[in-house]
């Protein structure tokens, strides 16, 4: 037997499952894009308005909120609602001196009038989904609207969207996310940009087709008999939102998106704070993924809804296929395997296949979302070699993140920091230090950024596979810039310590 050979067919079949699954999640792209230009004039309408308003409970779940805990309870009692039928809870589970920020600003407001209590767990059993249930123990709203700490919530925020509930079978009413912080780096405009997609195109698409869509935790309202219906917030996931849309959907209840009505919030500022949030929704979406798609592909919904959802819920795996492409691609190009070398017109046609798939289809979802939404779609021309170094420098992270999903490690939410608009704190907790000090992902990465460093001067080596020159090149600056951005939060903070040890917290 020849052992070269059949090694040689294993890896080309290898690879190619690789590429065809890498073009087939682009192709849902496409497919996103095509059910939102048919489905976007189908904007929701109301049945009816209340007589008298419901009365509303806003939860405001925090962890270690210091900066922004504060500005949150202030502009939730700045909402235009009937104080009688308003009542505010702030789910504080903070070890730190938010306690004492958020108690004092609970007091101030309590003076003046407002139906709001601060309830303080020391235990932060369940996380955020831990502290949502257990505030609903004393919500008195039949409905409950949530803020996450860095969110400020426009004045009429309730006016605009509680009068959807009139609808019997709507569960939920999700706003959009705006970005305060967008213009401030590569980092934020690229970040705004992967979300704008995913709220302007993904939901619309989705929920205007009659799809399956989420609750993305925060800036929106939940009717409260839907949330015990669907068995309550469950932490079994990192991704309680996700979890918890699923289940209420399963059960018959509809969503309602109102992409014109926005709640700005604050986008992580360093790549520390953006690898942990991405990590999290990755690992949570993996886990809800083995938790609830076969309940979705088992039960009696359309088949379009659990095409959808198959895809919905399996889209994290894209980093598994990315880095297996980058794992594989060096023998590749040495096998003369890699796309425009084959040498063949069926595999250079399929292979400009997938790159049309599975690249441009980023292109056309990102910038019809910005055209969407502001009328420019030239931006991204500007910003999608960026926003693919990212997305290529991340799948090392998110790789483990799903790994670990499957393995079923469990592991703490960890909270997405803000800063208020202000600048990085100058200490850190000793938490904080030590999973710096023990994560050696920022390492890997950067013997990535030299792996594909490599691929992109052996493809300078063949006329042939030049063209694939400047995407390597992409590859590795990803892989460079997420890599040194860590090391440069992980310095940050060891300045901080040796400049101020006294202000780190134990």
């Amino acid at each position: 037997m020849d052992w070269a050979a059949l090694a040689k067919d294993v890896f080309m079949v290898v690879y190619t499952f690789a590429l065809v699954m890498v073009s087939l999640y682009g192709f849902h792209r496409y497919v996103l894009v095509y059910l939102y230009y048919r489905h976007r004039h189908k904007v929701p309408k109301l049945q009816g308005r209340f007589d008298v308003p419901p009365r509303v409970t806003v939860q405001l779940p925090m962890y270690n909120e210091q900066y922004v805990a504060l500005r949150i309870i202030e502009e939730t009692c700045r909402i235009d609602y009937p104080r009688d039928r308003l009542q505010i809870q702030v789910l504080d589970d903070s070890t730190d001196e938010t306690c004492s920020i958020a108690q004092k600003a609970v007091d101030e407001a309590r003076e003046k009038g407002f139906d709001i209590e601060y309830i303080h767990r020391s235990d932060r059993s369940g996380y955020k989904a831990g502290a949502l249930e257990n505030g609903l123990k004393t919500a008195k709203g039949e409905f409950v609207t949530i803020f996450d700490a860095d969110f400020i919530p426009a004045p009429d925020i309730l006016k605009r969207s509680i009068d959807y509930f009139t609808d019997p079978k709507i569960c939920v009413v999700q706003t959009r996310w705006a970005h305060l912080n967008r213009n401030d780096s590569l980092l934020t405009r690229s970040q705004a940009i992967f979300l704008d997609g995913h709220f302007a195109i993904e939901h619309v698409a989705r929920n205007r087709s009659q799809r399956f869509m989420s609750f993305n935790g925060t800036a929106g309202t939940w009717r409260t008999s839907a949330i015990q219906d669907a068995g309550g917030w469950q932490h079994d996931t990192l991704t309680e939102d996700l979890d918890l849309s699923y289940r209420a959907q399963l059960k018959g209840w509809k969503f309602v998106f109102l992409p014109d009505l926005t709640a700005p919030a604050e986008l992580p500022p360093e790549m520390d704070a953006f690898k942990a949030q991405q990590f999290r929704w990755t690992k949570g979406g993996a886990q809800t993924a083995l938790k609830l798609l076969p309940k979705v592909l088992l039960s009696k919904a359309p088949l379009k809804v659990k095409v959808e959802a198959f895809f919905h819920l399996t889209c994290f795996t894209m980093h598994l296929y990315m880095l297996l492409l980058v794992l594989m691609m060096f023998p590749a190009m040495y096998l003369q395997t890699v796309p425009m070398e084959g040498g063949t017109f069926l595999r250079g046609a399929f292979d400009i296949g997938v790159f049309t798939l599975a690249t441009l289809s980023a292109a056309v979802f990102y910038t019809a979302s910005q055209y969407v939404l502001f009328g420019d779609w030239r931006v991204v021309l500007k910003y999608m070699p960026i926003m693919m170094a990212i997305g290529v420098g991340l799948c090392v992270s998110n790789a483990k993140a799903i790994i670990e999903a499957l393995l079923g490690k469990k592991s703490e939410f960890v909270r997405t920091p803000k800063y208020g608009g202000g600048v990085r704190p100058s200490s850190e907790s000793a938490p904080e230090r030590k999973k710096r000090k023990g994560d050696w992902l920022p390492y890997v990465e950067f013997a990535f950024g030299v792996y594909m460093s490599g691929c992109v001067a052996l493809s300078l080596l063949h006329i042939q596979s030049a063209i694939t020159a400047p995407f390597l090149l992409i590859f590795a600056f990803g892989f460079f810039y997420v890599s040194l951005m860590s090391f440069h939060a992980r310095r940050v903070g060891e300045k901080a310590k040796a400049a101020d040890p006294s202000a780190v917290k134990a």
